[in-house]
């Protein structure tokens, strides 16, 4: 119990933040209902294509953001952000990372009904996964702009990381591609513009 409470003061606050919303949020429909069911997903907050474009739903650009379908998706979501999410707040600071973390994930969803709407389907989907790609394509800008390191993170490392992610997201049915790559370009270009690199000053 030490350990956790360890553990969760050296987190970031923000990031910290999110990620419990998000545990809340799960836990909350479990208690109602069946988090792998679409038509439940629907009804409480997903993103669903028709439900966007013809109802005028754009909330759920959000709210899906902070729904998951199933313990294994909330798990594995949350276990990446939980520390990479904390390495992009510490280094770009508070507000930079949320304006990081949801533009690029409502971007992510937009690209995401675009695709639905370029060939005529519906698609129900959630997760925090188009952020948390905002997160890796901004490491990936500041990582470049640190000459290929930041903390424990290298450039070689965090495009591998990248790489099989989306890799996984092909080979896997079911995963909102669009989203993780909407997500990832938009954080990529998001640092591009509001990352300022750190100056070390000697005394």
């Amino acid at each position: 119990m030490q350990e956790l409470r360890s553990f969760i003061r050296s987190r970031q606050v923000v990031n910290l933040t999110i990620v419990a919303a998000n545990i809340i949020m799960f836990i909350a429909l479990s208690l109602i209902g069946d988090t792998e069911d679409p038509v439940f997903m629907i009804r409480h907050g997903a993103n669903y294509t028709t439900a966007v474009l013809e109802g005028g739903h754009y909330y759920r650009l959000v709210t899906c953001m902070f729904l998951h379908f199933g313990a294994e998706h909330l798990v594995y979501n949350m276990l990446v952000l939980i520390f990479m999410g904390d390495v992009l707040e510490k280094e770009a600071g508070k507000m930079k990372y949320l304006l990081i973390y949801f533009i690029g994930g409502i971007a992510g969803n937009v690209l995401s009904i675009w695709s639905d709407w370029r060939v005529g389907k519906a698609t129900v989907s959630a997760g925090a996964s188009g952020a948390i790609f905002a997160i890796v394509g901004a490491l990936l800008w500041i990582v470049l702009r640190n000459h290929g390191r930041l903390e424990d993170y290298s450039g070689k490392r965090l495009f591998l990381m990248a790489g099989l992610s989306v890799a996984e997201g092909l080979t896997i049915r079911g995963v909102d591609n669009w989203a993780h790559i909407g997500g990832m370009a938009t954080g990529f270009l998001l640092a591009m513009i509001l990352y300022r690199k750190k100056r070390v000053s000697y005394k």
